[in-house]
This record gives structure tokens, sequence and C-alpha cells, in this order.
């Protein structure tokens, strides 16, 4: 019988150090209470933990800040420590790191050019690319910036920017009828399009990458017209929503709507 190697232990049922595994299962649950928290008592009953044992873990997460308890209600809630933790690792700087296998993967199913994007104020800044095998005949160069509006990752982008607000407000007269029926057309269908708009010859797709309900980031695959049309704009739409979730980080996700 093969004997289980010492960097390979067995799986345990309990957790090495049971203070640590209860602080988890206290911000856990506090996270997915949302903002308005949990009170004591029911954090407890919740967690089937005594509200001692609760209390006391509470009290160390406050000390460093992880939670924190509103005054008036008693509840507790997710402090900045702890939501200042995903906003770090979910940081610009890391998404061209955390991304990256996703755009590998995309590039070698559908055999073609992928960008990763991000919005800076009107402009979408290139953070990643990824070329295909054979010859590629696209210009394209990481670090580089183009206009939000004209390109296919601004406006999925833009489409997912803030639930109930106008995401083209602030752009003023550069936004045309074409503008907002496309980005209208990206929040519907979960996919955003450009056709030679900013390159003869070019057209893309792309989709946003969302955490929680507003994007941070879009993937785009880029293609010469010739290989463009609707059959095929369906097509790689298909296949990013089956590639790109396996691929992506903990808290990051593509739109639910897929209707085109």
């Amino acid at each position: 019988m093969a004997s289980m190697s010492a960097e390979s232990p067995a799986p345990s049922a309990t957790s090495p150090i049971e203070s640590v595994d209860r602080a988890l299962q206290v911000l856990g649950a506090l996270a997915a209470a949302g903002p308005r928290g949990l009170v004591l008592a029911d954090l407890a009953m919740r967690l089937g933990i005594h509200k001692t044992t609760v209390h006391r873990t509470l009290a160390a997460l406050r000390f460093r800040e992880f939670v924190t308890q509103d005054p008036r209600t008693g509840a507790y809630s997710l402090g900045g420590e702890a939501v200042a933790l995903g906003e770090a690792y979910l940081s610009v700087e890391n998404l061209q790191v955390l991304l990256h296998p996703a755009l590998v993967a995309l590039s070698r199913d559908v055999d073609e050019l992928v960008h990763l994007g991000v919005l800076t104020g009107s402009q979408v800044l290139y953070l990643d690319k990824v070329e295909p095998d054979r010859p590629v005949r696209v210009w394209s160069e990481v670090g580089r910036r183009s206009s939000a509006l004209t390109t296919a990752l601004g406006r999925a982008m833009l489409a997912y920017r803030a639930t109930g607000t106008d995401a083209l407000a602030g752009y003023g007269d550069a936004v045309d009828d074409r503008v907002r029926e496309q980005v209208a057309l990206a929040r519907a269908t979960g996919r955003a399009i450009e056709d030679q708009e900013n390159e003869p010859g070019i057209a893309c797709v792309a989709v946003p990458v969302l955490r929680g309900g507003a994007s941070v980031a879009a993937v785009s695959v880029t293609v010469p017209v010739e290989r463009f049309g609707p059959q095929r704009v369906d097509d790689l739409h298909t296949r990013m929503r089956v590639v790109l979730p396996t691929f992506l980080p903990p808290g990051l996700h593509l739109p639910e709507t897929a209707s085109a």
C-alpha cells in the first residue's frame, strides 16, 4: 500500500486551528448577510456556535477592523479591512496576472487574438493580450489606450458600469445615437461589438468581467472582418461564456444575460 508523503497530508474533517476556522466562518456569514449584517444571536444561530464563543471571535475581528458593529442596531457587518482584502486582490495591478490564464485558454480555443482591458476615465487601457499560433495581421500593444466609446472592450464595460445610472454621462457630444444603441445592446446581450471603427478590416466582440453587478474589466476577441458576421459573433460569444468562467478568480463572473 502506498504511503502518504509529508507534503500531502491526509484531508481532515476538522480545521487544524479551531479559532481561525471560527473567524473564517463568521466572516463568511457576515459577507453573505450584506451591509445590514447580523446581530449576535442570529449569527450564533446561523453558525451553530455558542453566543459566548462567537462574541469572543467578533471582538478579535473588531480589534483588527475586519468586523464593525452598528451602535444603533447592534448588528455586525464586514469592516473596512475585510473589504480591502478583496479590493487589493482584484486591483488593476493584479488583474493582468489573475486573468492571463483565461486569455490563454480562450485564444487557444478560438484561435484568435484576445485582449484584456480596463476603463481609465474615458479610455480603455490594454492590460494584456494573447496571440494565436498562426500569424496575426492586427497591430496591438499592451499599454496603449483607445476610446471607450468606439471599442468593443469599452462598450462592454460601459454597459455594466453603474446599474440604474447613465453609463455614458459625462461623455457629452462624443456620444451619438449609434454609441447609445451599441451600449444598450451590450447590456441586453452581455456582449459588445465593434466593426472596423478603430482599424480598417478589423472587428471585435467583447464581454465584460463583473464583480457583483459592475464591470472591472473586459475580454475581447479580435478577428479580420472576413471572419466576422452575426453567426461568428454568436459562436465567439458562446465560446467566451464556456471557456472564461472556468479560469476567472473567485469574485469575478460574466453577465448572466445571454439573449441575442
